[in-house]
């Protein structure tokens, strides 16, 4: 019976210094959430805005990729407010040439190509559109766009939420960065990319703790 009792205790002892580990990390999780989500505002802050007159004329704008269907086959809000916003830019003279840069996964889904047909069957030349395949996350698509295509200064375009994580990565690596917020989506239609969102700005200060490089480099190009 002494036996059973000191193994039984042990158990116990044993569960209950895992459950304080647990709550460690979950109290250690939140912290570094609030801390990255508070930083990464506080950060960007000065350098995006949703006022097009308030945008400096940036030879280059960079709009990150999203894609023109979610899941259920609707069309994506998203995808299609960032068009509207890379097209008032362009009318308004505030950028002269567009990176895209997204994701190429396969040959029946290609992020920047269809961007590119919506920008052009909305009036922007085709001449100066250039296409990034290799845009795979934010922090591929804004060092590409500094280290590939030779970019210093120029304007990202996307929702607020991903141009804050967007600016604050640039910066991070001494691009002059700035950013024009498309419309935003509706708090139903983007309340899961809204908590993505948030998780999203944890996996990216690991990153830039551990030195997570893009995936693919490469040989400079020139932009169109």
């Amino acid at each position: 019976m002494k036996r059973i009792r000191n193994i039984i205790s042990r158990c116990m002892k044993g569960i209950w210094r895992l459950r304080k580990a647990m709550l460690l990390a979950m109290v250690l999780v939140f912290a570094l959430t609030v801390w990255a989500n508070s930083s990464v505002t506080k950060t960007a802050k000065s350098f995006i805005t949703d006022d097009i007159d308030k945008v400096a004329a940036t030879r280059v704008g960079l709009l990150l990729g999203t894609s023109k269907h979610v899941k259920s086959g609707k069309l994506n809000d998203y995808f299609f407010n960032r068009i509207d916003a890379t097209v008032a830019l362009f009318n308004k003279g505030k950028i002269k040439a567009v990176i895209i840069s997204g994701d190429n996964g396969s040959i029946y889904y290609n992020e920047p190509m269809d961007m590119k047909k919506e920008l052009v069957k909305n009036g922007i030349p085709d001449s100066v559109i250039t296409l990034d395949y290799a845009g795979f996350r934010t922090l591929d698509a804004v060092v590409r766009a500094n280290e590939i295509f030779g970019q210093d200064t120029f304007l990202i375009i996307s929702q607020k939420f991903h141009n804050e994580r967007a600016v604050y990565l640039a910066r991070h690596y001494g691009i002059s960065a700035f950013g024009f917020n498309a419309k935003e989506v509706t708090a139903y239609k983007g309340f899961k990319t809204q908590i993505r969102e948030i998780f999203a700005r944890d996996k990216m200060f690991l990153d830039l703790i551990f030195g997570v490089k893009p995936k693919f480099l490469g040989p400079k190009e020139k932009i169109n």
